[in-house]
């Protein structure tokens, strides 16, 4: 028992000498779990306009927290009692929680991740460097700068969804580098992308088309210029923008759809499911190449915006000889505005290009009214994806920085192609039963396809 317990003592022994040689917490010198001795900066604890922020004295660190939830009420009518039914709905649109932080001058990081309705998703994972002047070097997980509404914040969004042009045909996040520089009334963005990192089921394929047959990923190589005449004007400003994104095909489609490009889209609402615009998978894809030009600005109250954007999907030439190898052309637009009531104003983002929150005329809040007008067609040679039209009035009241209450009315115009893939009725055959083969349809042109009607309601806050 002797010789156990002496080593155990000598073990002891040594162990307190070295807590006591240790410097306590009262030294210069502060240890991390990790044991490295590690600078120790005060922080001071504030709230900027309702958001949690720690920061150093120098401001050189500042790391905050930027979470937002956001719910939906909807509601359809009008819809041919032989279509199929839309059912109405609520949903916790976006729920939100990012941490975000200046690390020193020239390094920023940021997490943002999901868990709408129960379903985690990451959004955006950033490492950013800011060294050089005017300029920003970006890498992870974020959207790909590209299409002015896609770019925009859904906390500043006119309407309660983005219109169908902007969903079907702009790229939103991938994981990817890019390089920004802007300065004044001038803004550039380049950059290379690769897969969508969203949830399980896109990463699944990723890798089962990694490891079973060894396929690239696929790359995209994306630009963007902006022209922004009264860059510095509270008053008023300008925004001329294009850009072009030329896409390989990605390894984040399921194995059997590798090399097959698909576009599709809901009528601008997320509760009604149904993507009644879809063009299936094309097969044989060499390439995309999609574009897009925006005009946008603001007066004072006013801000409009309206863009076209398009896609052309190339065709491998050595496709199989049944193949239909003409371009398809796919492609939209859409003009939208806003107006506050209550002498509240607009306000813009020149460094990143886009419309930022806005300031309020009253103690109470401010009252914005807004017009939409969005069309988008999938039709295009041998494919036939359905194309739709929609519009949009809508009223938000901006209560206070961080709460806003939107209400939405749509009318969706759908043609006799917009079937969802041949999954839903769009018309009556000759003997009056209802079909979804839109060759069987007998109503004329304008009575053909799914119209309905919707009202929507938004809660959100930001905080």
């Amino acid at each position: 028992m002797k010789k156990l317990l002496l080593p155990l003592a000598l073990l002891l022994a040594t162990g307190a000498t070295a807590q006591e040689q240790r410097p306590t917490a009262s030294s210069e010198v502060e240890y991390n779990q990790y044991g490295v001795a590690v600078k120790i900066d005060p922080l001071k604890v504030e709230a900027q306009d309702g958001f949690l922020v720690f920061r150093s004295k120098d401001t050189k660190y500042k790391l905050w927290l930027d979470c937002r939830v956001q719910a939906d009420f909807a509601a359809f009518y009008g819809e041919d009692k032989d279509y199929d039914p839309i059912g109405n709905g609520a949903s916790i649109r976006r729920a939100r929680f990012a941490v975000k932080a200046q690390i020193t001058k020239d390094w920023y990081g940021e997490v943002d991740m999901d868990m709408a309705n129960g379903v985690f998703e990451l959004k955006d994972a950033i490492i950013r460097y800011d060294g050089f002047r005017n300029t920003e070097i970006q890498i992870g997980n974020f959207k790909e700068f590209f299409s002015l509404q896609r770019n925009n914040t859904s906390r500043y969004l006119q309407f309660m969804e983005r219109p169908m042009a902007a969903q079907a045909l702009a790229p939103s996040r991938h994981i990817g580098a890019n390089i920004k520089w802007a300065k004044k009334w001038m803004w550039l963005s380049g950059g290379v992308f690769f897969q969508t990192i969203d949830a399980l089921e896109t990463r699944t394929s990723v890798e089962d088309n990694n490891k079973d047959y060894g396929r690239n990923e696929g790359m995209s190589y994306t630009g963007k210029a902006v022209f922004m005449p009264g860059w510095n004007n509270p008053d008023w400003g300008l925004h001329l923008g294009a850009a072009i994104s030329y896409r390989t095909p990605k390894t984040d489609a399921e194995p059997k759809e590798y090399g097959m490009s698909r576009f599709s889209t809901r009528n601008s609402t997320s509760i009604n499911r149904k993507k009644y615009l879809d063009t299936n998978t094309i097969p044989n894809v060499d390439h995309d190449l999609l574009y897009t030009a925006e005009l946008a600005g603001y007066w004072k109250g006013l801000r409009f915006e309206t863009a076209v954007l398009a896609n052309d999907t190339h065709i491998q030439s050595n496709a199989p000889e049944k193949v239909d190898t003409r371009t398809k052309h796919f492609w939209g637009w859409y003009a939208q505005a806003g107006y506050l009531l209550f002498g509240g104003k607009q306000r813009y983002d020149s460094n990143g290009a886009k419309f930022t929150r806005i300031q309020r005329g009253r103690s109470w809040g401010d009252l914005e009214l807004c017009f939409r007008y969005d069309y988008l067609t999938l039709n295009s040679k041998n494919i036939k994806g359905g194309s739709g039209e929609a519009w949009t009035a809508g009223l938000n009241y901006y209560v206070n920085n961080h709460v806003k209450v939107m209400l939405n009315y749509q009318y969706n115009n759908n043609d006799r192609y917009a079937n969802g893939k041949g999954k839903l009725f769009v018309g009556h055959d000759e003997t009056g039963a209802p079909t979804k083969d839109p060759l069987k349809v007998v109503e004329g042109k304008n009575r053909a396809g799914v119209d309905y009607h919707m009202l929507a309601a938004r809660i959100e806050i930001n905080f």
